[in-house]
């Protein structure tokens, strides 16, 4: 109980410091990016029946950490699952289920994202709350689909304080609309190009002539290299970057971005793929290197009805999009996870966390004086 009210009063004092200051994303500053239009929220939850959910952890003086889940439909999602593939733009990272995705071409629960040692917790948590599930007593077997970020400069990682139930309530609060971003869930302790990264989505809507797709991203950023916004070298004229002093230097370079895509286009995991590495090209438009040390994930998935798969068909019938009308779902893509990785720095808020280790948020004045007189 008293660690419990610990976390919720944590959880309160960073919604009481979020409400005090105007965070805006990239987008409500007054600088939208690339030529397709968002959708209402802006935000992965613009996809049909996609939701999110958050388990913010903040204990004491060193626990930074949290859970994030994305449900991609309100159905079964053991029994319907939902054509996915994997995109691994460096490996360096702790990614469960992955072989699964990759061998069938489908994943079967929803998406969880935490901290790198709290990736067995994550699996425990999905695994419980799929056998959970009404209908489900005979099930012998679920692949879990955990991805992580290392937050252990703010957080006291070793200490493996997420648990399975925090899986469990993530999933559980999993809601449509607006998503919270910045310092929350599995961003919560995750820094990016030496600032506060943390939680950011966006999403783009194709017009009706190019099919009237929405595809929607969400990531957690804890990378490095050397930051572009919108074009603008930010990195360099902030002299703030990983080689500033050309260098070896890892302390910010290394790091993680774990980046979910999921869109209602009819797309087979084939084609999955071929939009999953389109999300690597997001991440480079922000200045992102993929580095030695960096686990850069993504996972693309198709939540279009009628390609769900039926856990109990002999066979499958399903309609894909052909290959030649992909090229606009690759330029959405792109367009959306920039913004993604770029409303986790604007969301995010300065922190103090593990052994008194602070990070700086984007000074954001500066960034859009930077933008203003580009």
């Amino acid at each position: 109980m008293k660690r419990l009210l610990s976390m919720v009063l944590g959880v309160a004092v960073g919604l009481t410091v979020l409400a005090a200051q105007p965070h805006k994303t990239l987008r409500e500053w007054g600088f939208p990016t690339g030529i397709f239009a968002t959708g209402r929220y802006n935000a992965i939850t613009d996809v049909p029946g996609v939701t999110v959910g958050h388990v913010t952890l903040i204990e004491g003086d060193n626990v930074r950490t949290g859970v994030t889940a994305i449900v991609p439909h309100q159905g079964d999602i053991f029994r319907h699952k939902v054509p996915a593939a994997i995109c691994v733009g460096n490996g360096f990272g702790k990614l469960a289920g992955v072989t699964q995705v990759r061998e069938l071409g489908n994943i079967e629960t929803p998406v969880v994202l935490t901290n790198t040692l709290s990736v067995a917790a994550g699996i425990e948590g999905v695994v419980r709350y799929t056998l959970m599930q009404p209908g489900h007593e005979d099930v012998r077997s679920v692949n879990a689909v955990v991805g992580e970020t290392n937050d252990g400069r703010l957080n006291d990682i070793r200490g493996m304080h997420v648990t399975p139930q925090m899986v469990i309530d993530a999933i559980n609060k999993a809601h449509g609309g607006p998503v919270q971003q910045g310092n929350v869930g599995a961003g919560t302790g995750t820094i990016c190009f030496g600032y506060k990264g943390g939680i950011g989505t966006s999403s783009r809507v194709l017009p009706a002539s190019l099919g009237g797709y929405t595809v929607g991203v969400l990531a957690q950023t804890n990378y490095g290299g050397i930051l572009e916004i919108d074009g603008v070298q930010v990195g360099q004229r902030l002299e703030k970057h990983d080689f500033i002093d050309h260098v070896k230097q890892t302390e910010n370079v290394d790091g993680s971005c774990m980046m979910v895509v999921i869109t209602d286009a009819p797309l087979d995991s084939r084609n999955l793929e071929r939009l999953a590495k389109r999300a690597m090209m997001g991440l480079a438009k922000t200045g992102g290197i993929a580095s030695n040390g960096s686990g850069d994930y993504v996972i693309a998935l198709s939540v279009a009805p009628g390609n769900l798969v039926d856990d109990g068909a002999k066979t499958i019938t399903s309609t894909v999009l052909a290959n030649g009308e992909m090229s606009s779902l690759f330029a959405a893509t792109i367009e959306a996870t920039a913004e993604a990785l770029w409303n986790s720095l604007f969301m995010a808020e300065s922190m103090t966390g593990r052994n008194g280790n602070h990070v700086d948020a984007l000074p954001v004045e500066q960034v859009l004086e930077m933008l203003r007189n580009r």
